[in-house]
């Protein structure tokens, strides 16, 4: 009986192995594209709104959200079983919550786009990292949640971080850098308010159902913040379309980027534990920032490298306090 289970554990090892392997091969590519996508979505911005000249950043900010609505519903026609962003919802009130939700991403974004006209993506990385502070003082500000006395200690380098690389930052920008902190904290509060808007189990969605519903409330939103505040954004794109057929290509492989960030991390998420997704999260910016030096090649200092550093090392920290305090 020995020697048949012994070879009975063989062959399932055998027939395992394979599969195994596929798994990693796939969840390797998945982050990859991850990867890919994120920082090419990054730097494609940074390109338009500085190296490029085209200097609309609330324009470009509605075609990442029309390609993000429009994908969405595309990909839900495709599917099979349809998800539930795609079909009509009769909730009023979560429409409105998902609604002010929408709101406050389309400002993260906007925000964004406009830091990049001013920052390297060196920078902008480094202060996005401080995310989790700022999701740690809106939870208790806004929902009245505690962390422990070491969740909180942990914010202290991430904060310190960026001081000691805004210090050291040579292509330090005022404006820039508001807007910066302005998108990293709507995100974190985007980030606060979805955990009390949609709070119950029959109205929690998955991020790519909330973005479904997200992104045509962007649109909305954008559209005539376009024309009021860019009004001849459309007389400009005629321009340099003609001027270099390329450019619209740019912008759909931009926008196209956008939706694609977004399904990449989902899926990611999907296929990982929190733990390995944290880790991942934290190497990609390190991967956005060398990358984007060598392209962009905007100068660095020991001290920004140092603060951006300081500021990853804290967000590490901020995490394995958070998993101990659970």
């Amino acid at each position: 009986m020995s020697s048949s289970s012994a070879a009975a554990a063989a062959d399932a090892a055998a027939t395992s192995s394979p599969a195994a392997s596929a798994g990693r091969l796939f969840t390797a590519g998945l982050v990859a594209s991850w990867y890919a996508s994120n920082i090419g979505v990054l730097l494609l911005n940074k390109f338009l709104l500085s190296t490029y000249g085209f200097r609309y950043p609330v324009f470009l900010t509605a075609c990442h959200m029309s390609a993000c609505a429009l994908l969405s519903y595309a990909a839900a026609a495709a599917s099979a079983a349809a998800p539930r962003a795609a079909r009509p919802r009769r909730s009023r009130g979560q429409l409105a919550r998902v609604a002010l939700l929408g709101a406050v991403f389309c400002a993260s974004v906007v925000a964004g786009n406009v830091s990049l006209r001013y920052l390297p993506v060196s920078f902008n990385q480094a202060v996005g990292a401080t995310t989790p502070f700022f999701t740690a003082v809106l939870a208790y500000a806004v929902a009245a949640r505690r962390e422990a006395c070491a969740t909180y200690a942990a914010l202290i380098p991430v904060v310190a971080g960026v001081v000691i690389a805004t210090g050291g930052e040579p292509s330090f920008h005022l404006f820039g850098f508001i807007m910066c902190i302005g998108a990293t904290a709507a995100r974190a509060l985007k980030t606060v308010l979805q955990g009390i808007l949609l709070s119950s189990e029959e109205e929690k969605l998955n991020p790519m159902e909330l973005l479904g519903y997200m992104a045509p409330v962007a649109v909305v939103l954008l559209i005539p913040a376009t024309f009021i505040m860019e009004r001849n954004v459309l007389t400009m794109v005629t321009a340099l379309a003609r001027e270099d057929p390329s450019f619209i290509w740019i912008l759909l492989c931009n926008s196209s980027l956008a939706y694609f960030v977004n399904l990449t991390n989902f899926l990611v998420t999907k296929h990982t534990s929190p733990l390995t997704l944290q880790v991942l999260g934290n190497a990609k910016g390190a991967v956005a920032v060398v990358v984007s030096i060598l392209i962009f090649r905007n100068p660095v200092t020991f001290m920004g490298m140092l603060g951006y550093g300081i500021t990853v090392a804290g967000v590490v920290l901020y995490g394995e306090a958070k998993k101990r305090s659970k």
